[in-house]
């Protein structure tokens, strides 16, 4: 990986940093299980001198759809540096997915890994986001740097519908104009758009027959399904999605029943209901919803024609929800003009992005705030052979205090 060329003009106690990586690493706190996390991190918020009072939950958890044990962590530190200067805000994700579960880091050279590699995930992602913010906190308060007035968010659930960031009321943040998550891999990386989604579920309901002596009193899901695939995938709506010039993905992710379990009971019997869940995606937000209408176009055309031997049909539900608002700031926007010369100020060369998958950053941009994303060193996320970089993790930093003491 490439390092800063010119020494940083603001350095930081690394091996703090680092320690703190490893502390948020070992905390076993999946998506949608985040209090043991939330608990460590508003103790090492106090630690380095944020005070308690500054250190919040919202209530966001309360409208989140799944369950969802705490809120947002909310920080605010009032600025020190020129009188009326704007709030910022800094902001990463809390939760890791739920592959990460029990993992054991060990630091390697210049990188942190698994000590349980190949049977678990790490966390990097976003463990590291949560390390700089925290360092960010520390070295601002020890070494007295004048600074606006800055708030930090920690989100739930971003691993699992980016929900915490959906379901914030921005009213508590503060105003901030503008915003800089750390989510990602190399510190130089930009992201100042990302992809937009909708999640949707079908419930197929059909009728159960002994499959081997009344077959033709049964109205089988699975076939239901099949034929809806079939339509799906015979009219270009499956996987990379290209239609007059916009383009999109579309995936099925889960076949089965809502707990998890096999659709269907055993191979002489009609397979009665078969639940699937599935996405679709495109930077263009209308085309996403001609995706999702393809499918439940699909789906009600195959309900309509597997019947039972007196005429009756299976019945399908089809639900459909936003899952994030795809966005792409502009490139003279002055939220990319100061993550810009922040970069240059540690000595390396901004690599402005735009990515496939979703960010808490879309739904800040929603919510009036832009927002751009850098990385922090994580590498294999979601994967058995995931690490951190510490050069990546170390200039994530570096980015972070300059983007604070910006003048």
């Amino acid at each position: 990986m490439p390092v800063a060329a010119t020494p940083p003009a603001i350095t930081f106690d690394t091996d703090a940093a680092v320690q703190r990586v490893l502390r948020f690493l070992a905390v076993n706190a999946i998506t949608g299980h985040e209090a043991p996390i939330g608990k460590e991190l508003a103790a090492a918020l106090r630690e380095v001198g944020v005070p308690a009072k500054a250190v919040t939950f919202d209530d966001a958890h309360t409208r989140i759809p799944e369950p969802t044990p705490i809120g947002n962590l909310i920080v605010k530190l009032p600025g020190t540096g020129k009188k009326n200067a704007k709030p910022i805000l800094f902001m990463t994700h809390m939760d890791t997915v739920p592959l990460c579960a029990g993992a054991k880091p060990k630091v390697v050279g210049k990188r942190v890994v698994n000590e349980l590699e190949g049977t678990t995930a790490l966390g990097g992602d976003n463990r590291t986001g949560c390390a700089v913010l925290v360092t960010l906190a520390a070295e601002l308060i020890k070494q007295n740097l004048p600074h606006p007035p800055i708030t930090m968010l920690f989100t739930v659930r971003e691993e699992s519908g980016l929900f915490g960031a959906k379901y914030l009321n921005p009213a508590d943040l503060g105003g901030p104009v503008v915003g800089f998550n750390f989510d990602g891999r190399r510190a130089a990386d930009v992201i100042v758009g990302a992809i937009g989604a909708d999640r949707w579920t079908v419930d197929i309901r059909g009728k159960a027959a002994h499959a081997g002596v009344a077959p033709e009193k049964g109205i089988s899901a699975t076939m239901v399904l099949a034929l809806a695939m079939a339509e799906v995938h015979a009219g270009g709506w499956f996987g990379k999605v290209v239609k007059d010039g916009k383009e999109g993905t579309s995936n099925v992710g889960l076949v089965g029943t809502p707990d998890g379990r096999c659709a269907g009971d055993a191979t002489n019997v009609v397979t009665d209901y078969v639940h699937v869940k599935g996405e679709s995606r495109s930077h263009d937000a209308k085309f996403v919803r001609e995706i999702t209408a393809a499918f439940k176009v699909a789906f009600t055309n195959a309900a309509a024609k597997v019947k039972d031997h007196e005429g009756r049909t299976a019945k399908i539900k089809f639900t459909s929800r936003l899952d994030y608002v795809p966005f792409r700031l502009k490139a003279d926007a002055p939220v990319i003009k100061l993550a810009e010369a922040a970069i240059r100020s540690i000595g390396r060369e901004p690599n402005l992005r735009v990515t496939n998958g979703g960010l808490d950053a879309n739904w800040m941009v929603k919510h009036g705030i832009p927002t751009v994303t850098f990385g922090a060193g994580q590498n294999e996320i979601h994967t058995v052979k995931e690490y951190v970089d510490l050069t990546e993790f170390e200039s994530g930093c570096h980015v972070a205090l300059a983007l604070a003491t910006a003048e």
